[in-house]
């Protein structure tokens, strides 16, 4: 095989997941993040010999699901030259991120280690946990922890007991395949509507990292969401509180539940729960009043992305931003903290 077609081959797979990663950062349809993430994937188990041949007659595009702008990028690498819409969307994060100057956020942000909820293709991610891994790493993280939900989210094809088993086992080989990077097992349990956690509580005892998120009734009446947040906070094996008040700011708007935060926020102190710092621009959870009573009372936070793709593990900065907005110090950020940190605060109490 050609040596210099295998590493144009490489060059394009590259460039095709950078797009992608670019996009999803930025907040594009899925369906176009997700046609450059499928090209890579069909460019990357093509025969270098081959795709030359593709490239030089001008028929990448025979390839399945590759369109006319995928195919370019390959023969614009191909050729050694620029590919005008990866230099765009360089471009455009660069603008983004040199407009981001608060000395506060910026340290934190630089302060941040690792990332406590993140998706895969398990449950309703689009890619694998290597790919996610792999974008983590790439920026500068030192840990990712897979959290996939849990069995009644069936919508989001939650993990069943037996493939939450599974998924363990590959994360701890992922994890020694990776190092000094490490991946922690997790979950996003659902917190179920009498406050109990969706999954065996024997198999959340294994895990890393629990984050405990709400995410049916949300319209339950305030005394009875506050009973149900804090028997999930009480539950030893509960780690993180994940977008406490379910609320969607953008798209299909969604109202905050309502609950007693201070009562809630309160247990999370005593419990050692963190609240987490959601930073998905359609959630930005908890809201400013509420995470001023979460600081208040001292909790730890965890500031997550809650990604769904490679490219939103990069969404940190808006928590960052938001966290710094309250003049909280970084040590009580669980995410600047090390994984062995982490995992030791995560079995207090188990």
């Amino acid at each position: 095989m050609n040596g210099g077609d295998e590493d144009r081959r490489e060059r394009a797979v590259a460039a095709l997941r950078r797009a992608a990663f670019l996009l999803e950062r930025a907040q594009a349809s899925s369906y176009r993040c997700q046609a450059y993430r499928t090209a890579a994937t069909v460019v990357e188990g093509t025969d270098a010999a081959r795709l030359g041949s593709l490239v030089a007659a001008g028929s990448v595009t025979d390839l399945p699901s590759v369109g006319a702008r995928t195919a370019d990028v390959v023969a614009r690498v191909w050729a050694g030259e620029p590919v005008p819409t990866l230099v765009e969307l360089e471009e455009q994060a660069a603008a983004v991120d040199a407009a981001r100057t608060d000395p506060g956020a910026v340290a934190l942000h630089r302060a941040l280690r690792g990332d406590l909820h993140a998706h895969s293709e398990a449950s309703d991610g689009s890619t694998s946990v290597q790919e996610m891994v792999l974008a983590a790493m790439g920026l500068g993280r030192e840990y990712l922890a897979v959290t996939d939900h849990s069995p009644r989210l069936r919508v989001a094809n939650g993990l069943s007991a037996a493939r939450l088993r599974a998924q363990v086992a590959q994360v701890r080989a992922l994890a020694g395949a990776v190092a000094p990077f490490d991946v922690l097992t997790g979950i996003e349990v659902d917190v179920l509507d009498d406050g109990t956690l969706d999954q065996d509580p024997d198999l959340l005892d294994e895990l890393d990292v629990v984050v405990a998120s709400v995410h049916s009734q949300l319209r339950m009446d305030a005394p009875a969401m506050t009973r149900r947040l804090l028997r999930a906070v009480a539950d030893p094996r509960t780690d993180v509180l994940g977008h406490c008040t379910g609320r969607q700011v953008t798209g299909r708007s969604r109202p905050p539940s309502q609950f007693d935060a201070r009562a809630v926020f309160e247990a999370c102190a005593e419990h050692g729960v963190a609240v987490e710092v959601n930073c998905r621009p359609d959630r930005l959870d908890p809201p400013h009043a509420l995470l001023a009573i979460a600081v208040e009372v001292g909790c730890e936070l965890s500031i997550d992305s809650d990604a769904h793709a490679p490219g939103q593990l990069d969404w940190t900065w808006t928590g960052c931003e938001r966290v710094a907005a309250h003049g909280v110090p970084a040590e009580r950020v669980i995410t600047t903290w090390t994984a062995e940190r982490v995992r030791a605060r995560g079995r207090r109490g188990r």
